[in-house]
């Protein structure tokens, strides 16, 4: 069985949305993410999904780690610290295009076939772009909670959707977990019976 090393209740509801078996092991890796990089955001969500799913024992499973951040115009937006923040990243977002990269690791310490690999490690980028958000727009989304543990403060897949203007790229990894980019892995991994 698949272990996911997150405790994101959007991952686990996608991997149930493919038909992807798995258990959930909290990872003891923490997103780590600083707020400005001069460049190399794959190489920085490889880095922590591999980092991530290394420290999950998955006791001969394949371990999937996973993070995502969202970058706009050279910040990368986590998740908000509180709401003012949250406040700050939709003001940010409003009316333009941002990247939401997610890096996706597969480590194993078990036996696998012939063909299959030890770690595989890669990511996914999707460009999106908001509407012009008013004040009253951004303040009532806020309080409706959902911005809180989101990386960039919003979610594509509740209400966070009508913020959303048009994207290029793969729709789930702006939820979290790019599911096309993930069953290929798994069938490179040579775990195509978890996908």
């Amino acid at each position: 069985m698949l272990v996911l090393a997150s405790r994101s209740p959007r991952r686990q509801a996608l991997l149930r949305a493919a038909g992807i078996e798995f258990r959930v092991v909290a990872p003891l890796a923490e997103d780590t993410a600083p707020r400005r990089v001069r460049g190399g955001y794959s190489a920085l969500v490889k880095r922590s999904a591999l980092e991530k799913a290394r420290s999950v024992e998955g006791g001969g499973d394949v371990v999937l780690g996973a993070d995502t951040i969202v970058v706009c115009e050279g910040e990368v937006l986590g998740k908000p610290r509180d709401e003012r923040d949250a406040r700050r990243m939709l003001r940010k977002l409003s009316g333009t295009w941002h990247r939401v990269y997610t890096g996706v690791a597969l480590v194993s310490a078990g036996a696998l076939p012939a063909r299959g690999k030890r770690r595989l490690v890669d990511y996914e980028c999707t460009e999106v772009a908001f509407r012009a958000l008013s004040k009253r727009e951004i303040d009532r989304y806020v309080e409706t909670g959902e911005p809180m543990d989101k990386a960039g403060a919003y979610a594509i897949q509740g209400e966070g959707a009508g913020l959303v203007r048009t994207l290029r790229g793969c729709y789930t990894n702006v939820i979290g977990l790019p599911l096309p980019k993930l069953i290929e892995m798994l069938a490179e991994f040579g775990a195509e019976r978890y996908g």
